[in-house]
């Protein structure tokens, strides 16, 4: 059988029989990966914990029909433990994974790939506070899908200005000729940190406050949920919790 050798983030995996697993990767080179790790439950498995969610590694594999098989496993970011060791880190990174589950196909995904890495990488070093790293990792994940989300110009005409309307369906933010009747407005302080998110500007994204925060999780919320369609199974069970809170 042809083999292959690929970076790939582990998203999600599923028991297959007595000993086996089959695991979802996103690939650095093919895209999303749908695997058989063979024997990987046993204990004595030389690569199972390398195969878990959230890590990264370097995985050899043969081409299948329907399944590949992976055949080698060298760990390149260990996130994993410390991810799961925190509620809010890891109720992030299971929505980062769906997201990214969703959002990628088999062709290559290379953007997407470094794009979720970095955002795991992140949780696990506790660089950022984990709400404000899962907003802009989702603003950014799709944005590279197509969607991305206009918050300095009206999203409907085009018109520059400092607008406080924000119309998910209509793509971020619009001016008041194109606001429909009785959509909400929000300060802005609520578009800047939106902005901020998605540029990935860290220091003026940690300068705004729990209420702040908390409006504009649910704006992206929303704007998720919108382009994908279908719900994510796992934002609901998003800790919004700042590390303050729940220290």
């Amino acid at each position: 059988m042809p083999t292959y050798r690929d970076e790939a983030v582990v998203l999600r995996t599923h028991k297959l029989g007595e000993a086996d697993r089959i695991v979802t990767m996103l690939t650095r080179a093919h895209g999303k990966v749908r695997a058989v790790a063979k024997g990987v439950r046993r204990t004595a498995s030389k690569f199972g914990a390398r195969l878990e969610p959230f890590m990264v590694a370097d995985v050899q594999l043969y081409e299948g029909r329907s399944l590949d098989i992976v055949n080698q496993a060298e760990s390149l970011g260990a996130y994993g433990a410390e991810i799961a060791a925190d509620y809010a880190s890891f109720t992030a990174a299971n929505a980062m994974v769906e997201t990214a589950d969703r959002l990628t196909e088999s062709e290559g995904s290379a953007q997407q790939y470094l794009l979720l890495v970095g955002a795991l990488r992140s949780l696990s070093r506790n660089e950022h506070d984990a709400s404000l790293t899962l907003d802009s990792y989702l603003l950014r994940a799709l944005s590279l899908a197509g969607w991305a989300p206009s918050f300095d110009a009206c999203a409907r005409c085009g018109v520059q200005g400092e607008h406080h309307t924000i119309v998910v369906q209509l793509g971020g933010v619009v001016c008041d000729d194109c606001a429909p009747t009785g959509a909400p407005r929000v300060g802005r302080e609520v578009v800047d940190l939106l902005a901020a998110l998605l540029k990935g500007d860290w220091p003026r994204a940690e300068a705004s406050d729990e209420s702040t925060r908390g409006r504009a999780s649910g704006i992206v919320s929303a704007y998720t949920q919108w382009h994908l369609e279908r719900g994510l199974r796992s934002l609901p069970h998003v800790s919004r919790a700042s590390a303050g809170e729940s220290a």
